[in-house]
């Protein structure tokens, strides 16, 4: 028993064990490093600068600095990045092979042994089990694949985060434009309304026609007034997306130069092969697909049994023992694991259902997107068309105006048409910025990363 007792404590001195260490989670404390966050952080600064390639200017906060700053704060993608964590330990965890099991075997005869013989049986024993037919390796490629998956889905996570971010940028560059456009508008608008109000008092306008200039000056304040509030909006749901505090973005001068270029065409051919390449959801998927394919080879290999060999020693009642018997061995009479290998079969078909459905849908998206974008360039090509032939005439009758030839209410009506098609041309450039986005979100590559030449629309 001695012998015994002492072969347990060197079994249990040689295995190496884990320790716990408690990671106490305190929301006081996570709450104040939120609210710490700011795109002045030296750490994040060093990020973009890493990141950037060289390519951007310090402290310019634009579409591509600022999706940075998010895939550095996000918590969504942290969410992704644990997750690829988690599946990496599952890698070594199936390419861990079986530990062997340490036998005691112990018994006492209770009927009187022979004469001179202890009435005793110990000794020591092994139960090494063997795994047969590579059924670790197929384990370790199912892991692997998963792992790939998720290292994917990394990847579209963060492809997620800029375009939530693209768009809610979007909005704010079209609020603040839109701001401008209209309080421009208003002035004159007031202008005019004044104009009006002076010759009603003088019996030279229409109490209706007064009415109705006061009644659409009071629309557009209250539309500046909802512009306005969409630039606060945009803005909290910009740092929401980044990960910091409101405060952190409400006073960051962000660039909107990405909004104003557009592309003279796409070829669609060429949208096609990126979208069916490149999108990460895709790739996750096709990784899915291999890890069902080492699933369904596993569960084929498991029809065959592992092996158990026991070599042991035995003191049985005096006589010594050494023993290499073979046992564990499942036969398989009842099922040849029929079940487990049809299952892990229309796994494997489902999950090649679903990357044909990604790809139709990947392809239909890009259709579609490239579809939209070349109308919604049609239409801003004739809404710049119109602004151009109005703004000549605005010259036109400004100079009529300094030869005393034309009235001021006149020229400020012509003005107040200017700034409604300025609103209208405004709307045209971002339902085409917004199919750019839909078009790289059938991507899920911005267009500035490919060959495509861009041109710049500016006012």
């Amino acid at each position: 028993m001695k012998i015994t007792a002492a072969l347990c404590s060197i079994a249990v001195s040689l295995s190496g064990c884990a320790t716990y260490h408690a990671q106490p989670v305190a929301p006081a404390a996570l709450m104040n490093a939120f609210d710490a966050r700011t795109l002045d952080d030296p750490e994040l600064r060093r990020y973009v600068a890493a990141h950037c390639g060289g390519a951007c200017a310090p402290g310019v906060w634009d579409l591509n600095t600022l999706t940075l700053a998010a895939f550095y704060y996000s918590p969504t993608l942290d969410i992704a990045r644990a997750q690829h964590g988690a599946s990496q330990a599952a890698i070594q965890s199936a390419g861990q092979r079986p530990n062997p099991a340490l036998q005691l075997p112990l018994a006492y005869y209770a009927t009187n042994p022979q004469v001179g013989e202890p009435p005793y049986t110990y000794g020591l024993g092994l139960d090494i089990p063997i795994e047969t037919a590579g059924k670790r390796g197929y384990r370790i490629e199912q892991a692997q694949q998963h792992s790939n998956a998720a290292r994917f889905n990394i990847g579209n996570v963060a492809w997620q985060v800029r375009s939530r971010l693209r768009d809610q940028m979007l909005m704010l560059y079209s609020a603040i434009r839109r701001a401008s456009i209209l309080e421009q508008q208003l002035a004159v608008q007031q202008q005019v309304a004044g104009m009006l109000d002076k010759r009603l008092s003088l019996g030279a306008a229409s109490e209706l026609e007064d009415n109705q200039i006061h009644i659409t000056l009071a629309r557009n304040r209250l539309d500046l007034a909802n512009t306005q509030k969409q630039i606060a909006d945009a803005r909290a749901q910009m740092a929401s997306i980044i990960g910091l505090p409101v405060s952190a973005m409400r006073h960051v001068d962000v660039r909107f130069d990405a909004f104003e270029r557009v592309y003279p065409d796409i070829p669609v051919d060429d949208a096609r092969r990126r979208a069916i390449l490149n999108r990460a959801d895709l790739l996750a998927a096709l990784s899915e697909y291999e890890a069902g394919q080492a699933a369904l080879q596993l569960e084929i290999a498991r029809q065959y049994p592992d092996i158990h060999i026991g070599p042991g020693y035995t003191f049985d009642a005096g006589a010594n023992k050494f023993v290499l018997p073979m046992s564990g061995i499942t036969l398989p009479l009842f099922n040849q694991n029929q079940g487990p290998i049809a299952e892990a079969t229309a796994r494997r078909k489902e999950l090649a259902a679903r990357v044909n459905a990604l790809q139709a849908q990947a392809i239909d998206d890009t259709d579609r997107a490239v579809q939209n974008y070349r109308a919604a360039l049609k239409n801003l090509q004739l809404a710049d068309a119109l602004l151009s032939a109005q703004q000549h005439q605005l010259q036109g009758l400004q100079r009529v105006f300094q030869a005393g030839e034309l009235d001021r209410l006149a020229l400020n009506l012509a003005r107040y048409e200017f700034y409604t098609n300025t609103l209208a041309r405004q709307d045209a450039l971002m339902l085409v910025q917004q199919h750019i986005g839909q078009l790289e979100d059938a991507m899920q590559r911005p267009l500035s990363a490919t060959d495509i030449q861009a041109v710049n629309r500016e006012d």
